[in-house]
């Protein structure tokens, strides 16, 4: 993945029109988000909902039912692609066609054969896409990436990750698809996770993976574990659950998105490496002293590795408003998000099939 841009819009700048397609909970994130945004002003809302409809009054913008309706009339100078996961190709290739500049919400599509459609598409066009893995923005995990690029962990051993929460009942009575396969944990939070770990400790290149249904009784999986193996060598288990009393998952120890609960004590991944380990988001780090013998009889240095904390969502509005501007390059590409969705759907394979799974490289 590219580095985020750390060059500043200024205020000065006649503010960018941008549409969000898409007035579901992270559609209504991202309107919010450009109404408080001095780089950036509303442009329209897309969808047919009545919902949507009030949110564009309110808003003081215009409402489509199409993202076609919208192209034909006037073109905003980029479009937020918040649709469901089917609509994200047709969607952002219709942006592409017109020549405006799209930031889609992640999953890039919902299969690997439609993701390489657009990432080719994107490509052939020269276009600027921006693919949704909002934590890519994080500073914790722009400073954990730093600390593992300067060498500060030696060569990475060993990674350790778990994404355990509690999704509350009316979850799945709000969405009854919510409870058949490809509705749970897997397919819908881990890309998430995978996109972080690729960004820290390089491409997977193969999966193993055992999913359970034991709890909740659903057709889909409520729990996973899984084995993962790195280009580097480096081995990472995961642990995955939306059905555990637990607080070891990015929202509820990274204290970025204050809609959820948060816990300071807790950790979601730890790197391992020859010369020392990163706790991850609390930036606790440990490592043997330059010219120290390497044992587990000898004390190890302890500190926290400082950083900043903001909401990274907001982020990646900035530098989606440089990508629209030439100023940056897409920090997640279309083949970056296809190929978060390659290793997801080899997990998903492999949990069904209880193989190991090879993962395609990125090409």
């Amino acid at each position: 993945m590219n580095t985020p841009s750390s060059a500043a819009l200024s205020p000065t700048r006649p503010s960018l029109h941008i549409a969000v397609a898409g007035a579901g909970g992270i559609g209504r994130r991202h309107v919010e988000l450009i109404r408080e945004s001095e780089d950036c002003t509303l442009a329209a809302i897309v969808d047919p909902s009545p919902a949507a409809a009030a949110l564009a009054d309110e808003a003081g913008v215009p409402i489509f039912k199409r993202l076609a309706d919208l192209l034909a009339q006037g073109k905003p100078d980029g479009m937020i692609i918040a649709t469901p996961n089917h609509l994200h190709v047709a969607n952002a290739i219709e942006c592409v066609d017109a020549g405006v500049a799209a930031l889609v919400e992640k999953p890039v599509a919902h299969t690997v054969e439609e993701g390489e459609r657009l990432a080719r598409h994107v490509e052939r066009s020269n276009a600027r896409v921006l693919v949704g893995h909002h934590r890519a923005h994080s500073p914790i995990l722009a400073k954990a990436r730093e600390v593992i690029q300067q060498g500060a962990l030696g060569k990475i051993v060993a990674v350790t990750g778990a994404a355990l929460f509690y999704k509350p009942d009316n979850y799945f009575e709000d969405a009854s698809w919510r409870r058949q396969r490809g509705g749970g944990p897997i397919l819908i939070n881990l890309i998430h996770e995978i996109g972080n770990l690729r960004t820290l400790c390089g491409e997977i290149v193969s999966v193993q993976a055992a999913a359970s249904s034991a709890t909740r009784g659903f057709e889909v999986e409520d729990t996973a574990a899984m084995l993962l193996r790195f280009a580097s060598g480096a081995l990472g288990t995961f642990v995955l659950s939306d059905t555990a009393a637990a607080a070891r998952s990015w929202e509820q120890t990274s204290r970025e998105n204050k809609d959820y609960a948060s816990y300071a004590d807790e950790d979601c991944y730890g790197i391992v490496g020859t010369q020392g380990s990163l706790s991850i988001p609390t930036m606790r780090l440990k490592r043997f002293a330059p010219g120290q013998k390497h044992s587990w009889y000898e004390p190890m240095t302890e500190s926290i590795v400082e950083g900043q904390r903001h909401d990274p969502l907001a982020l990646q509005l900035s530098h989606f408003c440089a990508v629209i501007r030439g100023e940056a390059t897409p920090l997640v590409s279309a083949r970056d998000g296809l190929q978060n969705l390659r290793v997801v759907e080899a997990l998903a394979q492999a949990a069904r099939s209880g193989a190991v799974v090879e993962v395609a490289a990125p090409r």
